[in-house]
């Protein structure tokens, strides 16, 4: 079993490209296909026409917002990770792990539960976890079988998709939204927004999510009792306490704990004066999860020069979002512009069902997201097209709006794309994890696919 995986991991790690190449060879594709499946518009010329279209989908500002909106929910949720209060509390629940099964299902069921709130604070955390795991056992002279904590790591990118912070989910609880992915003349079947009681928050999700978080540790474990090896470790570079850094003789508004908590306080009371109603309903978007983790900051820092220090180190993991959310911006509006989605749309209509269509939604964006490691891309891409089948064939869009957040959260655990930032801090590789999270992707299968057809 472990042989297989691994080879399938080599096959990867040879021939398949960057995450930004995937994107650039991602953008050629849908162009070719705009040539060959659209007409031009008049008499101008077609490939330019196509160019003009996809210009214009890269400086969209709505979308421009929401890749920002990312950005913030991966830096700020990084940020809360290494507050000294939360350094402190994993110090504590992860001193007294005396055995492999111990550490994987503390850090598989704490990262999934930090993962349904907010992917990026859950990733980090749990990348944290793994190695504070790894390092205590090693003091106490404890075997571990660290590949597969780090492995327990990353299972909370399975689930966040339809968690709290799932791009999806968060930009349809947005006032008109919806309608501003399709034509006019079927916006008005759409409702205005989806509240997270209709996705995230609804009873199949959450028993969907209940499924995972006792089978995921539990199939771990099972994984684990073929090996049992200790990896070596290097330093882990956790950021100094604040507190005994040598700070710069003086008085400054740089080291004040008060003008740190009046803003944090300020920011705090203006989150719930706000957004207390709409946060009473159900309705939760990126910009609350945003302000509330940025009150926070400022309280479990303490200090502004605390603030400053941890951006610096959570910045580089954003990267990603900066450089090829306008890329995959271009290919949607490439694809509306051309009117190539609303082709596709027709095209999986004369494939689907009322029943198939939430399945094949969920293959599709599983497979998109091995080349689109975005779930806000691929909801930028792939979102139209599914919104136009559900109308046409009377789905409720809530299930295929969670179908593709199944599929595209799914693959996550063979795309290493967003293992970057916990491969850096556990010092683990690639084919340390997948060998692990290969199993576990099918296990997710199966969870998820008999959840569409009891929907």
């Amino acid at each position: 079993m472990i042989k297989l995986t691994a080879l399938i991991e080599t096959l990867f790690r040879r021939y398949l490209p960057s995450p930004f190449s995937i994107a650039l060879l991602l953008t050629a594709l849908t162009f070719l296909l705009a040539l060959a499946f659209t007409e031009p518009p008049g008499n101008e010329s077609h490939w330019l026409a196509l160019l003009s279209y996809w210009e214009a989908g890269i400086w969209q500002k709505d979308l421009l917002v929401f890749a920002y909106q990312m950005m913030l929910i991966l830096v700020l949720g990084h940020m809360l990770v290494l507050s000294p209060p939360v350094a402190r509390f994993i110090d504590r629940i992860t001193y007294g792990i005396k055995s492999t099964n111990q550490a994987v299902v503390l850090v598989a069921v704490s990262t999934m539960l930090i993962s349904f709130f907010n992917w990026g604070l859950g990733l980090i955390f749990g990348a944290l976890m793994a190695r504070k795991v790894g390092e205590s056992a090693q003091k106490q002279g404890k075997k571990i079988n660290y590949p597969l904590v780090g492995a327990a790591a990353y299972v909370g990118m399975m689930i966040w998709h339809g968690g709290i912070s799932g791009s999806a989910p968060a930009k349809v609880g947005e006032q008109g939204h919806l309608s501003s992915l399709v034509s006019s003349n079927i916006s008005n079947q759409l409702p205005d927004y989806l509240a997270y009681t209709e996705t995230v928050l609804s009873a199949q999700n959450l028993v969907v999510f209940g499924v995972l978080l006792l089978a995921v540790p539990l199939f771990l474990i099972w994984l684990g009792r073929s090996t049992d090896r200790v990896e070596e470790l290097m330093p882990l570079l956790t950021p100094k306490n604040p507190d005994k850094n040598k700070r710069s003789s003086g008085w400054s508004w740089d080291e004040s704990r008060l003008l740190a908590y009046a803003f944090g306080a300020a920011v705090l009371i203006a989150f719930f004066v706000n957004y207390g109603t709409a946060l009473s309903k159900g309705v939760v978007t990126p910009n609350m999860l945003n302000f509330f983790m940025l009150g926070m900051i400022f309280f479990l820092h303490g200090r502004i020069s605390n603030i400053l220090r941890a951006v610096e180190e959570a910045i580089s993991g954003a990267s990603g979002i900066l450089i090829q959310f306008p890329l995959y911006f271009g290919i949607m509006g490439l694809m509306q512009g051309s009117g190539l989605v609303v082709t596709i749309a027709d095209y999986f209509v004369t494939l689907s069902t009322p029943t198939t269509l939430p399945l094949l939604t969920f293959l599709s964006a599983a497979i998109v997201n091995i080349f689109i490691p975005s779930g806000g891309g691929q909801w930028a891409i792939q979102g139209p097209v599914i919104l136009e089948a559900a109308v046409a064939l009377k789905v409720p869009v809530a299930k295929v709006i969670m179908a593709l957040a199944y599929g595209d959260q799914l693959t996550n655990m063979l795309q290493p794309f967003w293992a970057l930032p916990l491969l850096g801090i556990t010092r683990l590789k690639a084919n340390q994890l997948l060998p692990f999270t290969l199993w576990v992707m099918l296990l997710g299968t199966v969870v998820f696919v008999t959840a569409l057809l009891l929907w």
